[in-house]
């Protein structure tokens, strides 16, 4: 995969990533958790982080986008990755890839 199209969900723990996580796969749209959840701003538009490709983000982000993905349903959500952001510090993401090529 060169690019991706991304949406992810920024919390303050791995329990609450699960539990969203399970949310998720239990029918609840990614972009509503991401808009109630996110500490990110980008939750405001539902997580999303447009298209991007390897490299463009931190490392821990480019390994799970690129390398590590689950699918629920019809979607891939990956797992979570440490932030490594210091804004954001001891944070977690929830990333749901929707596309990419």
């Amino acid at each position: 995969m060169s690019s991706a199209t991304a949406r992810h969900i920024l919390v303050k723990s791995q329990e609450e990533c699960e539990s969203i996580k399970k949310e998720i796969a239990e029918g609840a749209q990614f972009t509503d958790m991401a808009q109630k959840h996110s500490l990110c701003p980008s939750g405001k538009s539902g997580g999303d982080l447009g298209s991007f490709s390897p490299g463009q983000m931190v490392k821990e982000f480019d390994q799970v986008v690129f390398n590590q993905n689950i699918l629920i349903g019809n979607r891939r959500i990956a797992g979570s990755v440490p932030d490594t952001d210091v804004t954001y510090n001891n944070a977690v993401w929830l990333l749901g890839i929707f596309s990419g090529s």
